[in-house]
Order: C-alpha cells, then structure tokens, then sequence
C-alpha cells in the first residue's frame, strides 16, 4: 500500500479574488516547497456555488474556469470543497470548526493563509484549536535541511527578521503578507482531483449575522501589485516636499511608497510602507527619492525589474543597488520629471 503524501496546504480566500492575489501567490511557493518534501499542494475552499462540479472525487481540468479551477490550474494538485448555503458568507466559528475538523482527519504537514484582514482573524483560531504554532506576517518560507517549514517574519520593529520553525507540533501554520511570492501563469491543461467535504450535522450558532453586503470596487491598484512605484524618504525634506511624488505617480500610472521614517513622521500613510514592517513590491520600475537604503526598505523591493535612485549622497546602499544613479536634490529632480512629463502630455 502506497503511504499516503505529506500536504501542503493553502486556504482560498477568494471574496476579492481578482485584485486580492496572494491565495495564487501561496500556490506558487507551496508548489516550490512541496518539491523538497515530496507533498502534494492543496488548497482548500468553502463557500457556495464556487463550481460546477458532481461528485464526491473527480478530475477536474480548469479549462471550466471557476475558483476551483483556478487554483488548480496556479498549482494545486487537490482541492478540498465544502460548498453548501451555510458557507456563503464568512462565518468565524463555521469556518474555524470546519477546518478544525479537516485538519484532524486529513492531517496536513504545512498550512498557509495570506496575511489579510481575514486570515489574521481566522488563522489564529484554527490555530488554537489545533493546538499547534503559527507565525504571522510572514515575509519568506523555505524549507531546511531536517524537512522544517523555515517561516521568515519581521521582529523587533522590522529591525530583524526571525527564522522560525516548529519542531513538534502539527501542523506547521503561517500567514504570509501579499505580494510576497511570485505567482505562476494560469496553465489551461493542468488537471487536478477535487474532494467534496461534508458539513457537520451540527453547525455552531452565529454570533454576527450577515445583514447585507455591498461590493465596492478599489479604483486604485495594489501598492504591491503596481508596475511603477514611487517611493520617497527622509531625504526629500518635507512633507510638502514628499507630497510631489503623489503627483508623480498619477502621471506615471503608479503608487506611491514610503520608507518607515516617512511613516512614522506622518508625511505619508502606513498603507505606504515599503519594508520588512510593511509591503514587499516587485515593480517594474521603482524610483527611490531621498532613500538610503537601509536593510529594512530594501529587502522589500529587492525584486523590482529597473531601480532609479536619487540622492545628494553618492554612496548611498540605495544608489548602489540602482540601475540608474543620480547625485541630486531629490525633490528638485522630482520636480523636474513632473513639468517634464506634463510638457509630453500637452
């Protein structure tokens, strides 16, 4: 009899699935990872009328589209699906007591969930019932060499980054922030098996009852998601001054990021910080106004295609690191590039 393989699991949050992309991101990287423990990558799904599927196991090729198929065709081999009314809105303690229960049967070696609003409400509880770790906020996962998930998060402030592993207890649980991996194309021939899983019986009363929702659409794309970043620090001077690269930015069809001393001197919002503490960017273009460069900032945008930095101070690490180094006044230059790119318009 052929012993059963290891799973590495990934939940499919996929309520903002076209712009909220990190359950594909997951797949990506836990497909890497299951190559070094020969696992097999399942994502697991609840909700209702997600698919058009029969049966309790099936082959199923993604070519129907559907959530299921797509994240079979990102690299799932597996899908458990619960589909049933109940699960048509998120419900904590729905949620968090049918996962418990598939957990315990099917006994997963790796679980991840993206570090969203979601995630870092329902991954806790999954974990306390199960009894087992979990690191939140994760800005790395690998493997080492005893078979251990290696689950890299920001500690003391973004200052470091802990390596942290989970000796004894199973599974090994992690939230991982957006935008971290990479994911894969869509692959229209990849086929997978579907699991239908059954609800219990006995469901555990809601405490929140769903009234209504609306769907408001978010105009702006991701920081981390966009092809042209903007990202400004102390080095600019002002907040008068970093609010230039607003402007910049729209004219590029970009966002704008910040380094942490910006953040913390309110010249821009947290949702703005680029860095072990906040997002990871992969643009291709980043420009880096008045940044240093230290390891916290870089470490976030490491995977950007084109770096044009700017900054008085030649040996900066961010001058280094960049494909186009200017020695300037970095508020002047973004002045420059503004009426620049307004003269093209017109």
């Amino acid at each position: 009899m052929t012993a059963k393989k290891r799973g590495i699991w990934v939940f499919g949050d996929y309520r903002n699935y076209f712009q909220n992309r990190v359950t594909l991101q997951l797949l990506s990287r836990a497909k890497e990872l299951a190559v070094k423990i020969n696992a097999e990558v399942c994502a697991v799904v609840f909700g209702y009328k997600t698919d058009e599927w029969k049966g309790d196991v099936l082959s199923y090729n993604p070519t129907f589209c559907g959530v299921v198929g797509e994240y079979i065709a990102h690299g799932a081999d597996k899908v458990y699906l619960a589909d049933h009314p109940r699960l048509a809105a998120y419900s904590m303690e729905t949620y968090t007591l049918l996962m418990e229960r598939l957990v315990k049967r099917e006994k997963p070696e790796i679980i991840l969930i993206g570090a969203t609003a979601f995630g870092r409400e329902f991954a806790p509880r999954v974990a306390k019932r199960l009894g087992t770790g979990l690191t939140a906020d994760c800005i790395g996962l690998d493997i080492n060499e005893e078979g251990l998930l290696v689950q890299m998060a920001p500690s003391f402030g973004g200052n470091l980054v802990a390596e942290i592993v989970t000796l004894e207890r199973r599974p090994q649980m992690a939230t991982v922030r957006p935008g971290t991996f990479q994911e894969i194309p869509h692959d229209y021939v990849r086929t997978g098996e579907v699991v239908k899983v059954p609800l219990p019986k006995t469901l555990p009363a809601d405490r929140v009852r769903l009234v209504r929702s609306e769907h408001h659409p978010q105009r702006e794309q991701k920081l981390e998601d966009a092809k042209v970043v903007v990202c400004g620090g102390r080095g600019l001077g002002s907040k008068k001054k970093f609010a230039k690269l607003f402007e910049l930015a729209e004219l590029l069809g970009g966002e704008v990021g910040a380094t942490r001393p910006v953040v913390y001197a309110d010249w821009a919002d947290h949702d703005a910080l680029v860095g072990q503490a906040g997002k990871h960017v992969r643009p291709q273009i980043l420009f880096s106004f008045g940044i240093s460069g230290a390891i916290q900032h870089t470490a976030a945008c490491n995977d950007a295609k084109f770096i044009i930095a700017v900054n008085k101070n030649p040996n900066a690490a961010m001058m280094k690191r960049a494909d186009v180094a200017i020695v300037a006044d970095a508020s002047q230059i973004c002045t420059t590039l503004i009426q620049e790119l307004k003269r093209r318009i017109r």
